[in-house]
């Protein structure tokens, strides 16, 4: 059964990837299907602070300042992003807060 993304999702990297940091980007890959992932600044923004299990709402908060886009924008293209990586495998929900 698919969980449904909000700001009270937690997430965090999985264990079954590495990843390394690029300049500003950031590549991962995949150890369970070998496939490399590459991020772009934002997306690797996002994924620094994927190491450890925070709510997308922490996330949206504490990338909101380094980006000049409103914060209903934000908080939808963050959202399609941690879906993107759950869906690939990369990142998975842990839980929501309350």
């Amino acid at each position: 059964m698919e969980q449904r993304l909000s700001c009270k999702s937690i997430v965090v990297a999985t264990s079954q990837q590495v990843s390394c940091e690029l300049g500003a980007e950031a590549a991962i890959l995949n150890m369970k299907n070998s496939v490399y992932y590459g991020l772009n600044p934002v997306g690797a923004s996002v994924w620094r602070l994927l190491q450890k299990p925070r709510s997308i709402g922490e996330i949206r908060d504490a990338i909101a300042g380094d980006y000049n886009v409103g914060m209903e924008r934000l908080e939808k293209d963050l959202l399609g992003l941690v879906k993107e990586l759950v869906d690939e495998g990369l990142a998975e929900i842990a839980g929501e807060r309350r």
